[in-house]
């Protein structure tokens, strides 16, 4: 049997908006490194479970999409895009590549860089 699609898995989890499902898309040995902001870098799903937690409080109609993928050895690369309402009535954007490894179909390490960007103008 095949092992699902990570990148695809971590996708609908986001979109499910249950925290638990998407800190079981990582191995509890998870690394996260960011290196446009390296404090943000951490260890462990449980950490994930933590973060995604918050998100989704604070963003509980977030979005979250998948633009374009590819595969570069044991690397996978993916481009996100996710979209919610901010606490105050205000879009929220952010956009970035996210490079990853797997181990035993759960995510292992990733090099994160979503940011926040602009909201797109109301025409």
């Amino acid at each position: 049997m095949d092992e699902p699609d990570p990148v695809q898995r971590l996708e609908d989890a986001i979109n499910s908006h249950d925290p638990q499902r998407v800190a079981d898309c990582f191995t509890p040995d998870y690394r996260s490194e960011t290196p446009h902001r390296p404090a943000e870098g951490f260890t462990g799903s449980d950490r994930v479970l933590a973060n995604w937690t918050a998100i989704f409080t604070r963003l509980p109609d977030l979005r979250a999409q998948v633009l374009r993928r590819a595969t570069a050895g044991p690397e996978l690369w993916s481009e996100w895009e996710m979209v919610g309402t901010g606490p105050d009535g205000t879009p929220v954007v952010m956009c970035g590549p996210v490079i990853m490894t797997t181990r035993e179909g759960r995510i292992g390490w990733t090099r994160f860089y979503l940011s926040p960007v602009a909201a797109p103008a109301s025409a």
